[in-house]
């Protein structure tokens, strides 16, 4: 009995180890399962015994290899010439990335069945690092390599590496180097870093003037720049002064450039002693006819603002201020949709196309009369929800602060404002 006992006992043991095991042994199998699955995927097919199997990881093992191939000088086919570097890679490898190669090799030049070809005209170490890239996917820029990596990207037709290097030297950008990269980006007809270039130096146009390369830009790249609204100015003066530095060191470009250069500049907008005092004295506006009629444009222009007759006066671009100086549009007081007053004060920038919040007034007001006169806002009249109002209160960009002035005799609300020899704005309720 008890020799009976044992070999249960045994019996159930070994069977409980064997339990184990197949337990063990299944959750391995299902965990490489799941390996397997998370990197492949098994689709049904119409078939009763087929199936499709997808390795979506596959392609890094390829890649990998790939790389591993390049690196190690194994089963290449071809060997590129720069200079004298000498580049060994794969056909195949660069015609599915660059597509300068790819037209080689599938079309019926020479080259697409020579093992070695000479690539003429590019920077060894930028073609290396595109082959690099081709392999990796991975690309590191510098300040020193950038050019002629973009150069022979351009050429090779990487738009990727092309495109990283734009973003890159758009980081790079100072008032000192903006015209000569727009210069290169020109050269290699990149429109997308041209015009990074461009915004970078109308965003600091009186800094790149004060820079070497300012009177070495073409006549056609001044020209755009100082058409451009979007000059970042305090005055139209430094417009003119850039144009005129220009023109004195270049002479050569005055018969076909001198009066275009000139008329880029928004002579209308200059005060009336800057025109007569500095433009008119300037020998050679002086001394060109075309440059004179622009000068009596922007006379007439004053003229017309001081109500008197001008004949056959037209406002055209030059009379209109450039998204820096245009200011900022003031939206006071009114009412909302219960009927309260509103003490608070909107402003849009004409610059940057959006409305912000200024400084609430002392006292509510609809119904109020608003004025601009010599850079200051006044509110003045209305009403409170309560009361007609003869309070008046201004406000001061300098301080950012509105500041009870003299009350009117009279309470008045839904009022006309008007100011005599200044430039003004008015808005009404």
């Amino acid at each position: 009995m008890a020799s009976e006992s044992t070999n249960g006992k045994q019996a159930r043991s070994h069977v409980t180890k064997g339990r184990r095991q197949y337990q063990h042994q299944h959750q391995q199998q299902q965990q490489q399962q799941q390996q397997v699955r998370s990197r492949s995927s098994v689709s049904e097919c119409d078939g009763d015994d087929s199936f499709i199997f997808e390795a979506n990881e596959a392609w890094k093992d390829f890649h990998g290899s790939l790389l591993g191939f390049y690196e190690n000088g194994e089963l290449c086919d071809v060997t590129l010439k720069v200079g004298s570097k000498l580049i060994s890679c794969h056909k195949l490898v660069l015609a599915c990335v660059i597509p300068y190669f790819r037209a080689m090799f599938l079309s019926e030049m020479s080259e697409a069945k020579q093992a070695l070809i000479e690539i003429r005209d590019f920077d060894g170490d930028a073609v290396e690092d595109l082959v690099k890239f081709v392999y990796s996917s991975r690309l590191t820029l510098t300040v020193d390599n950038v050019q002629p990596l973009l150069y022979a990207a351009c050429i090779l037709q990487v738009e990727l590496v092309a495109r990283a290097c734009c973003e890159y030297m758009q980081l790079h950008f100072h008032p000192s180097n903006c015209l000569a990269v727009r210069a290169f980006a020109e050269s290699h007809n990149r429109i997308d870093l041209m015009d990074m270039a461009d915004q970078y130096a109308c965003e600091h146009f009186t800094e790149v003037v004060e820079c070497e390369d300012f009177v070495s830009v073409s006549p056609q790249h001044l020209h755009k720049l100082l058409s451009s609204s979007d000059l970042n100015i305090d005055s139209e003066k430094q417009v003119y002064s850039a144009a005129i530095k220009w023109l004195l060191a270049n002479p050569q470009h005055h018969p076909k450039w001198l009066d275009e250069t000139l008329a880029q500049v928004r002579l209308p907008l200059l005060p009336v002693d800057f025109l007569m005092g500095v433009v008119a004295k300037e020998q050679i506006v002086k001394q060109n006819l075309k440059c004179r009629d622009l000068l009596d444009e922007a006379r007439n222009y004053h003229l017309h603002l001081s109500s008197k007759p001008v004949p056959d006066f037209e406002y055209t671009v030059r009379t209109t201020p450039r998204k820096h100086t245009a200011g900022v549009l003031f939206c006071v007081g009114g009412r909302g949709g219960s009927g309260d007053p509103f003490r608070s004060i909107e402003c849009y920038s004409i610059n940057k196309n959006s409305w912000f919040f200024g400084p609430e007034m002392n006292s509510r007001r609809r119904h109020v009369g608003v004025i601009s006169v010599e850079g200051k806002v006044y509110a003045v009249g209305g009403h409170d929800g309560n009361e007609h109002l003869g309070s008046m209160e201004m406000f001061d960009p300098l301080t950012n602060k509105w500041m009870m002035k003299a009350s009117m005799n009279t309470k008045r609300r839904g009022i006309a404002l008007a100011s005599l020899g200044a430039q003004y704005m008015q808005l009404e309720d």
